[in-house]
């Protein structure tokens, strides 16, 4: 059970400078982070996007601790939003962010996240695309929901991200799926205690597959955030016994992690988003990216190995 030993190194100073030196670390964060700067992001999305894929765009950063650094990061993503709008992809680009990096976290954080993300999302309305908020650990849930209940109120198209490991994500979605919300369904990528998640694989997984149902049953539109072929075969049969055209759900997969299935579910005329993260702080997610699956962590290894 490597996964919970990562997270938990997500966590240690220790540990982020002990990889970020490693002189190997670069050439193998390149595979999940493709760049630092917009100017890096934006060849990206054009190569993407021409290849038939969508797009969500995260500005990777978590661990703030000033209102200063939650304030560059709403104007990081503000710039992205002024040049997408020259690629005009409407909401095949759209933008992922976690209210952490907001402000969620520092005194009176609810309500900073909530003035920093406001102008985000009025930004990228104003181009035809939208704002997808992250789920985070659990005990920041209450007030992402919030904040996206109160944007949808002005911006219906925001959506949320719900993490089937939790054990009230089946609440969570019956009242999104009722409400018609976007909603991404991920396993599950932070250390979360045994008394409000599932900590088996095969849990997580049963659990997964009745919020899948709960989605496709509902009025929402569902983004499937799954690299499982398992899973992305029952999607497609939850989805035809729903009724649902395929433009009516989406998948989503992160960049660097089964490209060629990406391109497949494209060329089957399914929408296929691509989860892609830039960005100088990118610790935290590299971890979690290794945390989430074994062929990450060895993949990894195998290149420190190789090159140590």
């Amino acid at each position: 059970m490597l996964g919970p030993v990562i997270l938990a190194a997500s966590r240690s100073d220790r540990m982020r400078r002990l990889i970020s030196a490693a002189p190997v670390t670069k050439q193998v964060v390149d595979r999940f982070i493709p760049g630092e700067r917009v100017d890096d992001i934006v060849p990206v999305v054009r190569e993407l996007t021409g290849k038939g894929l969508e797009v969500t765009m995260d500005v990777v950063g978590e661990d703030i601790t000033r209102p200063e650094q939650a304030a560059a990061a709403r104007d990081a993503y503000l710039e992205l939003i002024d040049r997408l709008k020259d690629l005009e992809l409407g909401d095949r680009a759209e933008m992922s962010v976690k209210l952490s990096l907001f402000g969620q976290a520092l005194p009176g954080g609810h309500e900073l996240a909530l003035a920093n993300i406001r102008p985000v999302v009025e930004a990228a309305a104003a181009i035809g695309t939208t704002v997808t908020l992250d789920a985070e650990d659990h005990t920041t849930l209450d007030s992402m929901f919030a904040i996206h209940d109160e944007l949808r109120r002005d911006f219906p198209q925001t959506g949320c991200v719900i993490q089937a490991y939790l054990f009230r994500t089946v609440t969570d979605a019956r009242r999104l799926a009722a409400n018609g919300s976007r909603v991404r369904l991920v396993k599950g990528a932070y250390k979360e205690p045994a008394e409000v998640a599932f900590q088996r694989k095969a849990e997580i997984d049963k659990a997964y597959v009745r919020v899948l149902r709960i989605l496709m049953e509902g009025e929402g539109y569902p983004m499937i955030g799954s690299h499982d072929p398992r899973l992305i075969s029952i999607t497609q049969e939850l989805a035809h016994r729903a009724g649902r055209k395929l433009d009516e759900y989406e998948f989503q997969m992160l960049y660097g992690i089964r490209g060629d299935e990406h391109l497949r579910l494209a060329a089957e005329g399914h929408r296929m988003r691509v989860y892609t993260a830039y960005g100088t702080d990118w610790y935290g997610y590299f971890m979690r990216r290794l945390a989430e699956k074994p062929a990450n962590l060895r993949f990894f290894v195998r290149s420190m190995v190789g090159n140590g």
